[in-house]
């Protein structure tokens, strides 16, 4: 017999079936149910941390996609990357059970929280949305957050608390933003991606972003980072066309003319330390370990969202500063014989640029750049954009493609790439085909003390740190 369940005030009799219940997301989603009381169950290719932690919480997971393991009284969730000749996608179909995508099942829990922050953008969705629910959760003011990464400390990426703030990650990659309807959305920046779903490039993200923004809740605000062309379009597009409702705008800059700003930024070794303007008056003298001017702005958009949305922000001010980081941003993997490597999730050319700015603070040393082209659509829409990206470091490795199920296009590759890039500065470039740990292996004996190596992309590259560790600790000797 089905369990009774709860959301808020709103009796519901339902149990879920992911698949590809290991996801980052999906788990989050998962992970949120099962603190409800819903019946969860799942299953994925192969076993993880996050497959790991939904079991803890009383989710049956099966390892293999098999359509013995749908149950026969359930509602089936599925990502994007699931296809329809899944098998238990088709048991799904056969038995007529509801199927969601996963931000179907978003949306239907962002519905019944009273007070709910969306964190939206081209960049910066994971550390931003991260970063708010880790200082309310420091400060002890129990938020309900689906985030997409695990947040330092706190060691999960989604919590029910049901105190009056929910948080969530909203995805534009597909479109299924539309389906949101936040009372406070932050619009970090928008800029030209995912153009195997956005033909027409910023043009088709202007659209659909108009398309949600016309769907917030009533008295709904838009926090909007002004110094980011997109985002300025969308800000002029809505002051030409009112709104539908009562909705407004509340802008933010870096030293601009806006509702709230930053000034004198002191950009340090271990921290960064800047001014917080509200209305043009001083409102506090803000803390980030968080390096690099992006960074800047994804805390400033954390500060006023929880500033509108009524915070006491004192309580979380002083937590700004212990937050080390989402996973994958930035994220120190591996350090031996004076090497360090850095991961980092940046696969767009603008996160790139930002990612590797913040390695200036690394001073004397010497930047090694490993780039993992993610899609061969991606690349090949952003090539130029690519070849621009790589200024701030001393040497760029690029390795094969990780295709993410798609296609090889023509004369989109790694070598043609490095090529381009060859003649075009004197940045010393080159390819290492193969796997991330053949990658690692002719890697190494090049490495010397004082080097640090960031990988970059979102597909494979986050086992480089590992596979250099393991040949570290085999004791070859690292090239002089």
């Amino acid at each position: 017999m089905e369990k009774d369940t709860y959301i808020r005030d709103r009796k519901l009799k339902k149990k879920y079936h992911f698949i590809a219940i290991g996801g980052v997301g999906m788990s989050g989603l998962a992970k949120y149910l099962l603190q409800n009381g819903f019946e969860v169950s799942g299953s994925d290719i192969t076993d993880s941390k996050y497959v790991q932690s939904v079991k803890k919480l009383g989710a049956k997971v099966y390892i293999g996609h098999d359509e013995n393991n749908v149950p026969e009284d359930c509602v089936v969730v599925a990502s994007t990357a699931i296809r329809e000749n899944n098998p238990e996608i088709q048991k799904a179909k056969r038995l007529g059970l509801p199927i969601y995508h996963r931000s179907d099942l978003l949306a239907e829990i962002s519905q019944n929280e009273p007070y709910f922050i969306g964190f939206s953008g081209t960049h910066g969705k994971t550390t931003t949305s991260g970063l708010s629910s880790y200082v309310l959760e420091k400060a002890d003011l129990k938020p309900s957050y689906i985030v997409g990464g695990i947040i330092p400390e706190i060691n999960t990426n989604a919590n029910a608390s049901h105190d009056r703030i929910f948080i969530a990650e909203l995805d534009e990659s597909d479109g299924t933003i539309v389906k949101y309807s936040p009372n406070l959305v932050v619009v970090n920046n928008l800029e030209p991606d995912h153009l195997d779903f956005y033909k027409n490039g910023l043009e088709s993200i202007l659209e659909t972003f108009e398309t949600f923004l016309s769907n917030l809740r009533e008295d709904g605000i838009v926090l909007a980072n002004t110094d980011n062309e997109g985002v300025k379009r969308l800000v002029k597009y809505f002051s030409e066309n009112k709104l539908a409702h009562n909705a407004r705008f509340v802008t933010y800059s870096i030293g601009g003319n806006t509702d709230y700003s930053v000034k004198n930024i002191n950009y340090g070794e271990d921290f960064t330390v800047f001014d917080i303007m509200h209305n043009g008056e001083f409102q506090t003298t803000l803390k980030i370990c968080l390096k690099g001017v992006h960074n800047v702005y994804n805390s400033l958009a954390v500060w006023a969202s929880l500033h509108l949305s009524g915070i006491d922000m004192s309580l979380v001010n002083p937590h700004f500063a212990t937050f080390s980081g989402m996973g994958r941003r930035f994220q120190k993997v591996a350090e031996f014989d004076g090497i360090v490597v850095y991961d980092d999730y940046a696969h767009h050319p603008t996160e790139i640029k930002a990612t590797l700015s913040s390695s200036k603070s690394f001073k004397n040393k010497n930047i090694i750049a490993v780039f993992q082209p993610h899609r061969y659509t991606r690349f090949y829409n952003l090539w130029n954009e690519f070849m621009g990206a790589f200024s701030d470091v001393d040497r760029i490795v690029v390795t094969d493609v990780y295709a993410a199920s798609e296609d090889p296009i023509e004369g989109v590759n790694s070598e043609a790439f490095v090529n381009e890039f060859r003649e075009k500065t004197d940045i010393p470039c080159e390819n290492i085909s193969g796997d991330i740990k053949q990658v690692a292996k002719v890697l190494f004996p090049t490495l010397k003390s004082g080097d640090v190596v960031i990988g970059l992309g979102a597909g494979t590259i986050t086992s480089l740190g590992k596979e250099l560790l393991a040949l570290s600790e085999e004791k070859i000797k690292v090239g002089g």
